[in-house]
């Protein structure tokens, strides 16, 4: 059984900052992993390190400081998934390459601690193209106005975040916050299993320097 990805939305629910997780269809773990450690905005090539089976707490204590980078990975129906630890804000690249070679990739992000603030952000790639993103506060900051991205899937979107009476002023942040992952979950039928990635053990890498 899958728990839809809503959860997301609630305070500290992978770890305390915010979260940001990766899925893909069409990519192995392996794979999604590779191509992840490659968007890394460093200088130099970063390799997959695996290092067991770990909750995000024991991969957090294995990490030698929170400018690491770590993920935790699994798979639910036809996607796997990538979970980020230690300092992933600001240190991944665009996802337009990670959906390469038909790949379709969803990037859900939020930096919950950040002082600017940044809003939670969603986007999905396939085949190297922008398919479709927009900001999840539905507040018009950050340069999304409306959902961004080819025409045929954007509209279809920001259709349906209109009937869901989004956006709504009325609401506070974190319940247009769950009500718009509602939205793209049932759309592009996401999914993410609560339990394995809150409280149990999953694969895990370190991304390091080659």
């Amino acid at each position: 059984m899958t728990d839809g990805t809503t959860w997301l939305a609630d305070r500290q629910s992978i770890a305390f900052g915010g979260y940001h997780v990766v899925l893909a269809r069409g990519l192995s773990l392996q794979k999604l992993a590779k191509r992840l450690a490659a968007t890394l905005r460093y200088d130099t090539e970063h390799i997959v390190v695996p290092v067991g089976d770990h909750t995000g707490t024991s991969l957090l204590e294995l990490m030698d400081d929170d400018c690491d980078v770590g993920l935790r990975l699994g798979s639910v129906g036809d996607w796997t998934y990538a979970v980020a630890y230690g300092g992933w804000q600001a240190e991944f690249g665009p996802m337009t390459p990670v959906s390469r070679d038909g790949a379709h990739v969803c990037l859900l992000e939020y930096e919950e601690e950040n002082g600017k603030p940044v809003p939670p952000q969603f986007a999905y790639f396939h085949d190297g193209r922008l398919l479709a993103a927009f900001n999840l506060h539905l507040d018009g900051s950050w340069g999304y106005e409306k959902v961004e991205g080819e025409p045929a899937t954007a509209t279809r979107l920001q259709e349906r975040l209109t009937a869901a009476s989004l956006p709504d002023p009325e609401r506070n942040r974190r319940e247009v916050h769950r009500a718009a992952l509602g939205v793209v979950e049932e759309f592009f039928g996401l999914s993410l299993p609560r339990d394995p990635i809150v409280s149990g053990t999953l694969q895990a890498v370190l991304l390091e320097p080659a």
